[in-house]
């Protein structure tokens, strides 16, 4: 429940910084595309914590925990094997990944309330460096 968000902008995603209530659900979540950090979704209270991607390193997967009401943690695994967990492994399991070869996270939908993030989505595509396209 709560306001939709989507966070998505031009460019490659290059980090990742996603807020957590301490021991409780996540409260904020922010991705940045070639070094630009995106409007911040929902609440910057908590511990932020900050993940950078390598040259040519993207999303891979995104997985995590709900229970009720919140994401209570959210992983990030990338194309070399690196992986960014925060949170709390409390409640039901998500895991989100591409079906097809080659495809990355492009952006993130889904919904919070003002305290926290209640639900999301990870969208997934081909991204061509030569002319700074998606193919979906």
């Amino acid at each position: 429940s709560g306001t939709e968000y989507f966070i998505a902008h031009a460019g490659r995603s290059t980090g990742i910084r996603i807020w957590e209530y301490s021991s409780a659900h996540i409260g904020g979540i922010q991705l940045s595309y070639d070094g630009n950090w995106t409007t911040l979704v929902c609440a910057n209270y908590g511990t932020p914590m900050e993940m950078t991607l390598l040259d040519n390193e993207y999303i891979v997967q995104v997985s995590g925990k709900y229970d009720y009401g919140y994401i209570y943690e959210l992983m990030f695994v990338t194309s070399q094997g690196q992986s960014f967990k925060v949170g709390q492994p409390s409640g039901n399991s998500f895991n989100f990944y591409p079906t097809h070869d080659g495809s990355e996270l492009r952006f993130l939908s889904g919904r919070h309330n003002g305290w926290g993030i209640t639900s999301t989505g990870a969208h997934w595509a081909v991204y061509h460096t030569s002319d700074n396209s998606v193919t979906p």
